[in-house]
């Protein structure tokens, strides 16, 4: 472990200018280019004792990559929100932020940041994510976890929230519970084996002794224009056995589906329940308004900010992987059994 004369070695300063910073001395006036100086000598050198709260705020410049698919339309919306909350967080932390929409430019500038956040969904192929890694030691995925073996990640449990709304509205008396989805991550419209969301609704599905036969419909991307389809064709399939209650798997796609019930006079929650996932601002507004699991935007940002400041402040090797919780915002659409 260093000392604070090796610190003092490092910086040029005095010991005792040293350790009365490292122990955060109120009375003592300083640059903050003097500190931070002192603060990263002691980072490098292996200094045990810098309280945490030092380690974390350390100002930093770091870079956001925006690997989001513009569609002028609700996914817009929330990862507007997402990169917002990020920035102000990030701020908060002494993190100055440069966005980049391509991973290629990224790589390019790897000498001006310490670390990076990505948000969106767009794939990587892995040949780019082994070159992002040779760029930078550390970076945070929100949303999705292309790489867990190179980068952090947080996440909503998407597995979780599909899990409680099953459970709620087997408690509500429905046995007979659709799922409509895309093909894709978080409102992305890029393919992928399986959505986390349909994984885990037929996983639990079989486990919880419903019969999903020909109820799983996930195909197309995350948009209103997919929902209206896909809720047509649920229509088609079973118009003369209409399931008791469908789970959304986003509320881009559920804004359509209703649309398409409307159409055919089938009326929410009358005819069947329905509870979507996302929580955007649109849930409050469509007729009947959504019941909707909300994924906290702002707990994502400031958890990822949160995870690249402590990565870079502590240099560890070992990959973290994070996921939040989701909460059901209760709506005209589905009211749960007390």
């Amino acid at each position: 472990m260093a000392t604070i004369r090796e610190i003092a070695e490092r910086t040029g300063f005095s010991p005792a200018t040293v350790s009365r910073i490292l122990n955060d001395d109120p009375s003592l006036s300083v640059k903050e280019a003097t500190r931070q100086k002192v603060l990263n000598a002691s980072l490098e050198l292996g200094y045990e004792n810098v309280p945490r709260y030092q380690r974390v705020t350390i100002p930093q410049d770091i870079a956001l990559l925006d690997n989001a698919v513009p569609d002028k339309g609700l996914q817009d919306m929330y990862f507007n929100e997402l990169k917002a909350s990020l920035c102000q967080h990030a701020e908060d932390e002494r993190m100055h932020v440069t966005e980049y929409r391509d991973v290629k430019d990224l790589i390019k500038h790897k000498g001006k940041y310490a670390g990076f956040i990505s948000i969106g969904p767009a794939p990587f192929e892995k040949d780019v994510l082994l070159r992002l890694h040779e760029a930078f030691q550390h970076g945070v995925f929100i949303d999705i976890n292309p790489a867990p073996d190179l980068f952090d990640s947080v996440q909503p449990d998407l597995e979780q929230t599909v899990l409680d709304a099953l459970d709620t509205l087997i408690a509500s008396g429905n046995r007979r519970i659709a799922f409509i989805g895309g093909v894709g991550n978080i409102m992305g419209d890029h393919e992928y084996p399986e959505d986390p969301r349909a994984f885990a609704f037929r996983n639990w599905a079989v486990r919880l002794g419903l019969d999903i036969n020909g109820l799983v419909l996930e195909e197309g991307p995350f948009t209103m224009e997919n929902g209206r389809a896909l809720g047509e064709k649920l229509i088609q399939m079973h118009s003369n056995d209409l399931p008791d209650a469908v789970i959304i798997a986003a509320d881009s796609i559920a804004v359509g589906v209703l649309q398409a019930f409307a159409s055919a006079g089938i009326l929410v929650p009358r005819d069947m329940r329905m509870v979507s996932i996302n929580n955007q601002e649109i849930a409050k507004y469509t007729s009947p308004a959504l019941s909707s699991y909300d994924i906290n935007k702002d707990e994502l940002a400031k958890a990822a900010v949160f995870m690249l400041s402590e990565a870079l402040s502590t240099r560890r090797s070992v990959h973290q992987h994070m996921r939040l919780s989701t909460k059901l915002v209760v709506r005209d659409s589905f009211v749960p059994s007390l």
